[in-house]
Parts: C-alpha cells; sequence; structure tokens
C-alpha cells in the first residue's frame, strides 16, 4: 500500500471547495456577500465609470434592501465588518436617493424600512 504525502490529492475537487469554505468565518462569508450586493448596488446606482448608461433604479432598489436586510440580520454577529457594511449600506441608499428623479418619502426609500431612514 502506498499512501500519498498529501492526503487532500485523492479528494474530489467538490470536497476541497467544501473543506476550504469550512475555515472561514461565518462573519466574513456574510462580509462578502455583502460587498457583493454593495457592488452590484453601486453599479444599478449608476456610480460605475459607465455611469447612467448601466443605472437601474428598480434593480438598485432591490439589491440594496436586500443588502439592509442581511446587515442588520447579521450585525450582532459581523465583529469588525459591522461598522463598514452599515457605512457603506447608508452610502448607497444616499446615492439611490440623489439619483431618484422623484425622491421616496423618508422611510420609504430602498432598505429604509429596515434601517431608518437616511
Amino acid at each position: 500500500m502506498t499512501a500519498s504525502a498529501d492526503p487532500s490529492a485523492a479528494v474530489p475537487p467538490e470536497l476541497a471547495e467544501s473543506r476550504d469554505i469550512a475555515e472561514v468565518p461565518a462573519a466574513e462569508v456574510i462580509a462578502s456577500a455583502a460587498v457583493h450586493l454593495m457592488s452590484a448596488a453601486a453599479v444599478k446606482c449608476g456610480l460605475a465609470e459607465e455611469g447612467e448608461q448601466l443605472q437601474d433604479l428598480d434593480e438598485a432598489r432591490k439589491l440594496i434592501t436586500a443588502l439592509a436586510g442581511l446587515v442588520t440580520a447579521a450585525r450582532p454577529d459581523l465583529g469588525v465588518h459591522a461598522a463598514p457594511l452599515r457605512d457603506g449600506l447608508q452610502a448607497l441608499q444616499r446615492a439611490f436617493r440623489e439619483a431618484s428623479r422623484e425622491p421616496d418619502a423618508p422611510g420609504e426609500g430602498p432598505g429604509e424600512k429596515l434601517t431608518g431612514p437616511v
């Protein structure tokens, strides 16, 4: 019997990926998901280099609301990630309000029912 020096060499790729994600703390997985939502929302708010060409405020509203729900629900567990994510969310809410032709009433903007008015 020959034993491999690297026990992970016999592990199928699907399990190797699971092992990698298993080593990542939950707060970092949540923060990573939040960053993806933030990036997509920024593009949809027209904040990308292409600006208004990619702006889609209906899509931005959905992304910002999802981000607000995630950040609000996970806040106690986010540790050092909580403040920057909250700040990023608030910046996106302000950018959305500025980009809107008819701004929502206070408390009615994307995610504001979860976070309060910006």
